[in-house]
């Protein structure tokens, strides 16, 4: 038997009701944990300055993500625009706070998705969907009416809303959150949100609770499961030590963990010291050794 994406068993149906249930929640915003309350329907914006359209600043197969995604026709990336976390080093700060990306409708949303699939990705990596899920369940009940199965892949900075990720069980295949730290201080001073340590703890048993440890098929391709992303910051500033030690006796001692030694001072990052200097090889392998010693399934960039 062939794979069926996690949807399509769900049914079409199913999903619209959800994507309107999101809608619904639109109208005094609450789809992520600020919960800022405005009414996106009619226009109006919250912290994260997304309005009632999908924004995407650019789709295409992506083969710089982690190996299980990638394997040998890329991972299917969306790039949505805006964030929900204000991080003053992101990697990606013209897409998530300048705003880079055109407005799109739900069809042609749904449009990109089957694009993807006939170019033979592997999955659908939605990056940074947070702030569009209600859109984005209505684009799938479309893309769904013209064949879509493959893996959907909710690429995302782990400050999500609960209520939110319940609308994806039974959507989502594989999740790929970030933990960023466990500090509540370095998350409200590098992020903006003094409640991410709490947020990203609640939303990582959620996913697993949903998917479970990552799958691979026979060729070494991820079909669903829970890969974590950890940026290891200068000085220690993540605590590497105290992630992995949640994704070990939490979450589970098989979770597959990315620990990424990509770090590069970015947008804001020159103005909060040492967030200002790329890591070190010795703090790169430090953190890859506090995984490696929890027993994780450790990947490596």
């Amino acid at each position: 038997m062939g794979f069926t994406a996690a949807y399509n068993r769900l049914g079409e149906e199913e999903i619209r009701r959800r994507a309107a249930a999101g809608y619904q929640r639109l109208r005094c915003c609450d789809i992520c944990p600020r919960r800022c309350g405005v009414n996106r329907l009619r226009g109006e914006r919250g912290a994260c300055r997304a309005g009632r359209e999908p924004v995407v600043s650019s789709f295409h197969p992506h083969f710089g993500e982690e190996a299980p995604l990638v394997g040998y026709n890329g991972s299917g990336t969306i790039f949505f625009t805006y964030c929900t976390l204000s991080c003053v080093f992101c990697q990606n700060f013209e897409i998530s706070h300048l705003g880079l990306g055109e407005a799109v409708s739900v069809k042609e949303l749904a449009r990109l998705m089957l694009t993807l699939q006939k170019l033979g990705c592997h999955n659908i990596n939605l990056v940074s969907p947070t702030q569009f899920v209600p859109q984005i369940l209505a684009a799938l009940a479309i893309a769904v009416e013209s064949g879509l199965n493959l893996p959907i892949v909710y690429n995302t900075g782990g400050y999500e809303n609960l209520q939110t990720l319940k609308l994806l069980d039974g959507v989502v295949d594989i999740y790929m959150p970030d933990f960023k730290y466990t500090d509540p201080e370095a998350a409200e001073r590098y992020s903006g949100a003094g409640d991410y340590p709490e947020v990203v703890k609640e939303a990582l048993l959620e996913m697993q609770q949903q998917v479970g440890d990552l799958v691979m098929d026979h060729r070494g391709i991820a079909t669903r499961g829970l890969l974590v992303r950890h940026l290891v910051l200068p000085e220690g500033i993540a605590n590497t030590e105290e992630v992995v030690d949640f994704l070990a006796r939490s979450v589970s001692p098989r979770c597959f963990v990315n620990i990424m030694a990509q770090y590069r001072p970015a947008h804001r990052a020159l103005e909060f010291p040492p967030l200002d200097r790329r890591i070190t090889p010795a703090e790169y392998r430090s953190a890859v050794k506090a995984a490696a010693k929890k027993g994780l399934r450790v990947y490596q960039d």
